[in-house]
């Protein structure tokens, strides 16, 4: 056989191009907290799961294909909040309201006109709410069925 490997990937460029490659894939999300105890606490009140303590000043909460992951950096600085938010989809909204209500964590900030921390339908269809941790990572809770995908 001297079919060498140049040969091999000309000959299947063609259908290479015809099928997109595949992107990347998300699998972690990075926030930082000032407090490993109180954030595992919050997140897995808030989350109504339990969070699964690793080394390093980690606590790794799995959100279906992603996993959140919580970083106490308090011992080298101060925590630098997320981006703008981080969205979560989930099917029961009103209970995970609920949760953030008790939490006292719901966001006082304006979206599109409406009270960010109550549960609207946003003008692009989703019903949704957003939140924030005590280390200012803004969160966003969209209901199932809801999403819009852009």
């Amino acid at each position: 056989m001297s079919e060498n490997k140049n040969t091999k990937r000309g000959a299947n460029k063609q259908s290479d191009a015809e099928e997109p490659a595949e992107g990347p894939r998300l699998f972690r999300i990075n926030v930082e907290v000032g407090n490993l105890d109180e954030a595992a606490e919050f997140y897995g009140k808030l989350f109504g799961l339990t969070g699964r303590l690793q080394a390093g000043s980690r606590c790794y909460f799995t959100c279906g294909a992603v996993t959140l992951q919580v970083v106490d950096v308090s011992s080298v600085r101060a925590p630098h909040p997320a981006a703008k938010a981080l969205y979560f989809v989930v099917d029961d909204l009103d209970a995970i309201f609920k949760r953030a209500e008790a939490l006292r964590c719901l966001s006082k900030e304006e979206v599109h006109g409406e009270p960010g921390g109550q549960i609207s339908v946003r003008p692009w269809g989703e019903r949704s709410f957003y939140a924030e941790d005590k280390w200012h990572n803004p969160l966003c809770f969209v209901e199932e069925g809801t999403i819009y995908p852009g």
